[in-house]
């Protein structure tokens, strides 16, 4: 059998008995380390709590490659009890949940206990609504997985949802590294000079929380501008980026966090694409259209009736486009300008006119 056992977020504390006894039946328990931190503190607490309640836990900490190919635990797993103990809830991580479906498939017998995951605990800590949350990212020290963070957070506050960003863990380094949360939001004040569409601003509202589930757990919101010079401690850390706040969010942030600046909503710096678009296109392409009529009057004296209703169809997707945008549709916004744009071309070809678009 294959047991996947979460710890929770308050180490060895959280660990219930009915857990404990579990993992004292295994064979073999290996504690993984990667995907979330367990410290060296915990693992003696577990040894412990086993000693006073007469158990016998054997825990093995795992290497990540090891966990990642998983041909050795699942071989083990037809034969004898094998447990992986990891951090929060088993199933956060994809890792596990891959290891877990090879079982299956190999007729293995699966049994899971689950423990509170880290990523609910700090949104419920925080007093942030769950399900206003989008995608959920993390920021490491590689320069691309910068691209990866704003990116995912520019679409989440289009759609007016906040941004949970996990910061870059590695247990293969002495002591462990957390990504440092001032860092982070420097290295995104640095992107956002280079791509420019005003998600990561020094007046950009935003939420650090570290060490949840631990005695000294910390949480302080501000701006990026307040917080980037803070000293934040020993990790794990994680960074939210607020979208459009309801009122008890906003009482929650003031109330349930160390706040230095006051709340406010980050939607309201950004434009999203297709709004810019066509705000940028929609006069341009109304000013093509004026002087094509012009044209056409000055060298024919008027118009055809071809031409005149090529030009009223142009005119009706403009207009269809600013309608669609601000019905919440930039899909069919973009492609009524897109359809504008091709009889304005084609007009012009037909009368042998460069188009001002």
């Amino acid at each position: 059998m294959l047991r996947f056992v979460g710890i929770g977020v308050s180490g060895h504390r959280g660990l219930s008995m009915h857990a404990l006894h579990i993992l004292s039946k295994c064979d073999t328990v290996y504690l993984e380390r990667f995907t979330g931190f367990v410290s060296d503190q915990d693992i003696e607490g577990l040894n412990m709590l086993a000693r006073i309640h007469g158990l016998n836990i054997n825990i093995r900490s795992a290497k990540r490659w090891f966990i990642e190919d998983g041909r050795e635990i699942l071989k083990q797993a037809q034969k004898t009890d094998v447990a992986i103990l990891t951090y929060g809830d088993p199933f956060i991580a994809t890792t596990l949940i891959e290891l877990y479906v090879r079982a299956i498939k190999r007729s293995i017998k699966v049994d899971i206990i689950h423990g509170a995951s880290g990523i609910t605990s700090l949104i419920g800590e925080v007093g942030l609504h769950m399900y206003k949350f989008g995608k959920t990212v993390t920021i490491t020290s590689e320069p691309l997985s910068r691209v990866s963070v704003y990116a995912t957070t520019y679409q989440n506050l289009i759609n007016s949802n906040h941004t949970l960003i996990l910061t870059e863990y590695d247990n293969r380094l002495n002591g462990h590294f957390f990504l440092d949360p001032g860092w982070a939001l420097q290295a995104m004040l640095r992107t956002e000079n280079q791509l420019g569409r005003k998600v990561f601003l020094e007046d950009t509202f935003v939420v650090v929380v570290s060490r949840v589930g631990t005695s000294d757990q910390r949480m302080i919101s501000g701006t990026i501008k307040s917080l980037t010079s803070m000293c934040f401690g020993c990790g794990p850390h994680s960074i939210i980026v607020t979208g459009s706040l309801h009122f008890t969010e906003l009482d929650a942030l003031m109330t349930l966090t160390r706040n230095i600046s006051e709340p406010r909503d980050n939607t309201k710096f950004i434009q999203n694409m297709p709004a810019e678009l066509i705000n940028r296109y929609a006069p341009m392409a109304r000013g093509a259209l004026s002087d094509i009529r012009r044209l056409v009057e000055t060298a024919n004296g008027r118009l055809n009736e071809v031409t005149s209703g090529i030009l009223c169809n142009a005119e009706c997707y403009i207009d269809d486009a600013e309608k669609f945008l601000e019905q919440g549709k930039p899909e069919l916004a973009i492609l009524s300008i897109g359809y504008a744009e091709g009889l304005i071309d084609a007009l012009s070809l037909r009368n042998g006119i460069m188009a001002a678009l």
